[in-house]
């Protein structure tokens, strides 16, 4: 037991140092900004007012939403989707898995679950012992079933999910923004440097040029590290934008989710800007702040699946329970999910997100029953 905790503390510190890596260039690129190219550098102090307020507002976006995916915690099932007591004891006495099937069905009929494995199994977790709610899977680094969970990320040390997918978006952005300005603002000093300012024996630089300082060395790497960033970031950016727009994770653009009606790739797709708005949600005012703000629970989305699932019953006759403070009550459509569905969207979202189209699941802590 203790080489096996004392190994796991070793892995938990291992974990931070791509963090404390990426801090350190950051703090670096910093003060190569600020002290070396803006104080030591440049001349004009208009030229550096200005560079040093637009800077700082990128750097303070930057650092806000990059320590957002950091800190905020992966969101996990609730208990609604662990088997009760007396289901899990017959779950671990069962030999066969047909039969350990048959309990997890019984269960999930309780539970708004649409999506199976790849042979039409209920998606069990047997490391968290749950029922995976649709999207939601096992992190084996974070050792927990994460909602939504699109991969983990070493350079936040964190599981990007439901819980922190919008901030970890606003982070490449912000994070290309920044290495583009730093980039773009010492270019020219960069050429200056690097073209005119070469020799060591000052007199050989024309007196309108800049002085052969150690400022040098940190504009030219400066340069290259702004744009070595902004290259490898860009295409990532690009890449969780296309995402965001289908409505997938990293891991359904890899592997499709498959319903009881078989795999679809654009089972969660709504059309591009409802896609859009479940991510930063329906305040567009809120969609550059790195501030919670996604439609939804986590739990349950708006699927474009035709057909209802039979083992769920009729989803037009359904009604939704939730238990809060031990009461149980009706719950209606919330109101996220409401503007999700509503008709005040472009016409091509409209098309996309008809009655005749949509599956509705409901947010879960609930019981279902059938009114018919």
């Amino acid at each position: 037991m203790a080489p096996s905790h004392a190994v796991r503390c070793c892995q938990r510190g291992l974990s931070w140092i791509p963090v404390i890596f990426i801090n350190l260039v950051v703090c670096w690129s910093y003060y190569a900004y600020v002290v070396e190219l803006c104080i030591y550098t440049i001349a004009n102090t208009e030229e550096q007012v200005i560079y040093l307020i637009v800077f700082h507002v990128f750097f303070f976006m930057f650092i806000w939403s990059y320590w957002k995916t950091i800190i905020s915690k992966p969101a996990s099932p609730s208990k609604e989707f662990c088997l009760p007591k007396a289901d899990k004891e017959l779950y671990e006495k069962e030999e066969f898995p047909e039969a350990q099937q048959e309990i997890l069905k019984r269960v999930a009929r309780n539970l708004p679950v649409y999506t199976r494995t790849g042979s039409g199994a209920i998606r069990y977790c047997d490391r968290c012992q749950l029922i995976k709610p649709d999207r939601c899977h096992h992190c084996s680094t974070c050792d927990r079933c994460v909602l939504k969970m699109d991969h983990h990320c070493p350079w936040v040390n964190n599981c990007v999910g439901f819980s922190n997918y919008k901030f970890f978006v606003l982070f490449l952005a912000y994070s290309m923004l920044y290495c583009v300005y730093i980039a773009a603002t010492v270019l020219q000093y960069f050429i200056k440097f690097w073209t005119l300012c070469r020799r060591r024996a000052i007199e050989h630089c024309p007196e309108n040029h800049l002085p052969d300082t150690h400022a040098k060395f940190h504009v030219l790497f400066l340069f290259f590290v702004a744009g070595m960033f902004f290259i490898s970031i860009l295409s990532l950016f690009s890449y969780h934008l296309w995402l965001v727009g289908k409505n997938r994770t990293t891991i359904e653009a890899f592997r499709a989710p498959v319903f009881r009606n078989g795999p679809d790739k654009n089972g969660f797709t709504l059309g591009f800007l409802k896609n859009v708005t479940q991510v930063f949600g329906d305040q567009k005012k809120c969609w550059c702040l790195p501030l919670y703000s996604s439609l939804g629970d986590g739990y349950t989305f708006p699927t474009r699946l035709v057909n209802a699932d039979s083992e769920q019953g009729n989803v037009e006759h359904q009604v939704i329970k939730c238990t809060v403070d031990g009461q149980t009550n009706p719950r209606p459509l919330s109101e996220s999910q409401n503007h999700l569905l509503g008709n005040n969207m472009h016409s091509e979202e409209q098309k996309d997100s008809s009655p005749a189209n949509i599956e509705v699941c409901q947010p879960v802590s609930i019981t279902m029953e059938n009114e018919s």
